[in-house]
């Protein structure tokens, strides 16, 4: 896939109703240990969408050692690859920056109770 493909505006009104159900796909997608979507969640740090409608998702998971990681990818790339109009997905794995809360949408921080003042920088899973 094209790296950083510059779009016009145009494109990228034309491409938001694709790049609307990729997100769609993802908050689908539930860590197995957390209940909460990858998305609200904070583990997908970017997602691209080209020309070609080519998706490229950069993601994360809560702890290097998810024991669920391959089946967690697997569904975001069957998940992503069902939404009318990608033609094609790649993701990439990446565990730089290090997952913490703070990267929690207020989405996720109210379906688990947890105050964005408090611990606003710890661990899920400590």
């Amino acid at each position: 896939m094209p790296d950083k493909e510059v779009l016009t505006a145009e494109d990228v009104k034309e491409l938001q109703p694709l790049y609307a159900g990729v997100i769609a796909a993802l908050k689908e997608v539930y860590d197995p240990e957390i209940p909460v979507n990858i998305y609200d969640l904070g583990l997908i740090y970017e997602l691209n969408i080209n020309k070609a409608r080519e998706v490229s998702i950069l993601m994360t998971f809560t702890a290097p050692n998810c024991p669920m990681a391959d089946q967690v990818m697997m569904e975001v790339q069957q998940g992503v690859e069902a939404v009318p109009g990608v033609s094609k997905v790649a993701i990439e794995l990446t565990f730089e920056p290090e997952w913490d809360r703070s990267m929690l949408s207020e989405e996720a921080r109210v379906e688990l109770g947890l105050d964005y003042e408090e611990d606003t920088y710890g661990k899920l899973n400590d």
